[in-house]
């Protein structure tokens, strides 16, 4: 089964990057944009034919590797 992992810095949490993005999107005249926030998706392929047991593997995955859970959060979404 196919997974997305969406990981966001958690609110609170200072985002430099975001901040450059911010910063280059004003350069650029965009001067709408505002509270910009960076983050990461990763896909990938689980050998799981079950959505649950593929969720429960790619949990493990984020909480042991992909995700730092002090500062970022981490949203799981399975596809056929």
């Amino acid at each position: 089964m196919k997974a997305k992992v969406h990981i966001t810095l958690k609110p609170g949490v200072l985002d430099p990057q975001g901040k450059a993005i911010e910063g280059a999107l004003r350069g650029l005249g965009f001067t709408n944009a505002s509270q910009v926030r960076q983050g990461k998706v990763i896909e990938l392929t689980v050998d799981e034919t079950n959505a649950a047991a593929a969720r429960t593997r790619v949990e493990d995955m984020c909480k042991r590797l992909l995700a730092n859970p002090v500062m970022e959060n981490y949203d799981i979404e399975i596809l056929d």
